[in-house]
């Protein structure tokens, strides 16, 4: 199986890019094939500019599309399995990512025609400072889910998933440690098992 990540976090030094090594640790013992957009490494540019804004906005999908964002897209189309791995930053992805599917779902390629090939899977692993008994008690978990797996992924994929491996703020000492253990097998396992 081929598996393309999207990866946003400017440090390497971070429990999620612990958790981005651990699932490719996971392909690699599955042996799966796969590809990193690493948006941070890459200096992705996450901003929509008015060509690009004018483009979307009256449906023109003759017009150019810029050649980073084709770059993405031709990732997508070759990969069976996608899978985006990032921090939860304010509910949601960091900006870097949230501009990158502002970009890379043009129209005529994830809507308007949607040309995208459909992906047999998309996983979506963040981490988050909050547990996750908490995000879903405060409704911040059903809400990153649904803007992730309903809106951004909708059908573009046959089957979705959404795994939050959170309590790097609310635990520490030995109960994080314990805790940060389980997250990266977890990450390995999801990468094993696609």
């Amino acid at each position: 199986m081929y598996v393309h990540i999207v990866y946003a976090h400017p440090s390497t030094e971070s429990f999620t890019h612990a958790v981005l090594v651990a699932f490719m640790r996971g392909l690699f013992e599955a042996r799966h094939s796969h590809t990193v957009s690493d948006l941070y490494a890459m200096s992705f540019n996450p901003e929509l500019g008015l060509a690009e804004y004018e483009r979307e906005h009256n449906y023109h999908n003759a017009a150019p599309v810029p050649d980073d964002v084709v770059a993405e897209q031709d990732k997508l189309n070759a990969a069976d399995v996608w899978a985006f791995i990032y921090p939860v930053w304010w509910t949601d992805c960091p900006a870097k990512l949230k501009g990158w599917f502002d970009r890379v779902w043009t129209v005529g390629f994830a809507y308007h025609p949607q040309t995208v090939e459909q992906a047999k899977k998309a996983i979506v692993i963040c981490t988050a400072g909050h547990t996750v008994e908490h995000l879903r008690e405060t409704g911040c978990y059903q809400a990153m889910e649904t803007v992730m797996l309903t809106d951004r992924i909708y059908d573009r994929a046959k089957a979705k998933e959404f795994i939050v491996l959170g309590g790097s703020e609310a635990l520490s000492g030995r109960a994080w440690e314990q805790q940060r253990h389980e997250h990266l097998v977890t990450a390995r396992d999801k990468g094993r098992w696609l």
